[in-house]
């Protein structure tokens, strides 16, 4: 593809994980359909190297945070599904109120009102006080499922900007022709419509004949790796303390979120210690999987410190600071987090066969390494064609060797 000197394309960058700009450039490519031969075993690397890199940086560095701020005895457990953070946070809260009682109280009359069966990759943190057993807070990495579909969302809205810009410009165009300015045009529900169609229509035309849409900004996600701190509003100064002292550890951004939601998000930039993160060898699990995909068995180890090593020497992370209460709200109350999932997804500008494309596209992407099929072949899905969800499914089915469920012979 022909490429502008000086223009902007779209482009998403997960700053969470090494050689981002590899991954960059593989999920561009793959929006135009553009496959090279290598790209099953450079997506298989980028995938399942960065997520057990992943994993090992963010249990030093939560191991740190949680050990400087409260100076006890750490231990942790994993967390699979919902109920196992929700249960912990309700059973031994560290004080009480009328709201309090009323959130714990609502958890225990109905407990499935709650998405309790929501699949979640976390670690729970405990500390040991005078034998008592303490919340601190966890950490966690979004599932394959949510990093697929947030990287999507990020790339639909630049999208839909794009098309509402080349509508306008048709609606420019047709002020033009009646000679008189734009703003005084009269422009029906069915006309914008149909030039808001047109404009989609083009920029399918583009995809599908590899011209590149420019000048849209780059967009970054920087919480795919994460953290949740408990701390009441008089401690939380503790936690930015903390990072600012901590080795390799640059604070580079700080919002506060207040009504609905009541928390300080603090992005870091951090600088994992390589050495420690291969001290320790690769699953025999992962050293299956790489061989399926070619490695040879006793070369794994070797193809991970060469990926470790030659990757950014920096990565990013979000930490999400809140007091008991107004954590127990975003579990169980009124900012519930599958609450806030469910209500994106609804407010999603705009869902027309584009946007739910990209979104098919981005979950086979992350989801190709998992499964047992080394060679890639043909993407099946084409941004510029049409498909039904049953298609995508179809897809994943035949992705993992799935039996179709009709077993009745005709």
């Amino acid at each position: 593809m022909k490429r502008l000197a000086g223009s902007k394309e779209i482009m998403i960058t997960i700053n969470s994980f090494l050689h981002r700009n590899d991954l960059k450039d593989f999920i561009r490519r793959w929006m135009y359909c553009e496959v090279h031969p290598s790209d099953a075993d450079l997506i298989t690397r980028l995938v399942h190297f960065n997520n057990i890199y992943l994993s090992r940086y963010l249990k030093i560095f939560s191991e740190k945070v949680f050990q400087e701020l409260h100076k006890c005895e750490l231990y942790c457990r994993p967390a699979y599904i919902k109920s196992d953070l929700k249960d912990i946070i309700v059973a031994n809260p560290p004080y009480h109120n009328p709201r309090i009682d009323a959130l714990i109280a609502d958890y225990h009359a109905e407990p499935e009102r709650f998405y309790r069966e929501t699949p979640f990759h976390a670690t729970l943190f405990f500390g040991k006080r005078d034998s008592a057993d303490e919340y601190l807070g966890s950490s966690r990495k979004k599932r394959v499922h949510r990093m697929a579909e947030k990287s999507a969302r990020r790339i639909i809205d630049r999208i839909f900007d794009a098309i509402r810009k080349r509508a306008d410009l048709l609606a420019d165009d047709r002020a033009r022709t009646l000679g008189i300015p734009r703003e005084e045009l009269a422009t029906s529900q069915e006309e914008m419509i149909e030039e808001f169609l047109k404009a989609e229509n083009r920029l399918l035309e583009d995809f599908k004949q590899k011209r590149e849409i420019h000048d849209v900004e780059d967009m970054i996600i920087n919480d795919v790796a994460g953290m949740k701190v408990i701390l009441e509003d008089s401690q939380q100064g503790e936690l930015l303390n903390v990072l600012r002292h901590m080795e390799g550890c640059e604070i580079v951004g700080e919002e506060r979120h207040t009504g609905k939601y009541n928390a300080t998000n603090v992005i870091v930039c951090y600088a994992p210690p390589s050495e420690e993160i291969l001290s320790q060898p690769l699953s025999e699990k992962i050293i299956d999987i790489m061989h399926l995909r070619g490695s040879r068995p006793g070369d794994s180890n070797r193809e991970f410190a060469e990926f470790v090593r030659s990757g950014e020497e920096h990565i990013y992370l979000e930490i999400i600071v809140s007091d008991y209460e107004e954590m127990l709200e975003s579990e169980i109350g009124r900012c519930m987090h599958e609450d806030r999932i469910i209500e994106q997804r609804l407010r999603q500008p705009y869902n027309g066969h584009l946007a739910k494309n990209i979104e098919y596209l981005l979950e086979y992407l992350f989801v190709f390494p998992y499964s047992s099929q080394h060679e890639l072949g043909e993407l099946p899905i084409k941004l510029w064609n049409r498909y039904l969800p049953d298609y995508f499914d179809e897809v994943l089915r035949r992705l993992y060797h799935i039996p179709r469920g009709n077993t009745v012979e005709e």
